[in-house]
């Protein structure tokens, strides 16, 4: 009788993608990285995260840390199209850029907005916060 389990190893792949576009967001980097968030997106099952972290350097992994193969994470800087890493994704979470917010609205993704407060003007919070409003996706700060 064939098994109907659900096991990581038969279930299919669940993956995040992070991008910061053509900026520096360390703050975002950093955070998409760190042991927490990784064992937060275990919990849920995902199985990838993939990090396009710009101008920021490239994240520190720990290798030695509690989620030590448990979630694939891959990393770069830039590729001439992020649209196939948004087609595979299952959540996007993306700074406040209209670029990476109106291609990830297109895709139907679920999208998590988080809004650059280093930057000088409030254009990211203006757009993030307005759209969060209409219920389009989560809008949200790195403190």
């Amino acid at each position: 009788m064939p098994s109907t389990s659900t096991s990581p190893a038969s279930s299919p792949p669940r993956r995040v993608f992070v991008t910061v576009g053509s900026t520096r967001f360390d703050k975002l980097v950093s955070a998409a990285s760190s042991d927490s968030l990784l064992s937060i997106l275990h919990a849920l099952n995902y199985t990838h995260l993939t990090i396009q972290h710009g101008q920021s350097p490239k994240p520190a992994l720990s290798e030695s840390g509690s989620n030590a193969n448990r979630i694939t994470v891959d990393t770069y800087q830039y590729k001439p199209s992020l649209r196939e890493d948004m087609d595979q994704a299952d959540l996007i979470i993306s700074h406040a850029g209209s670029g990476s917010i109106l291609e990830a609205l297109r895709l139907h993704k679920p999208l998590i907005v988080v809004v650059n407060a280093d930057l000088m003007d409030n254009h990211q919070l203006e757009l993030g916060s307005a759209l969060h409003d209409q219920g389009h996706l989560v809008c949200t700060s790195v403190t």
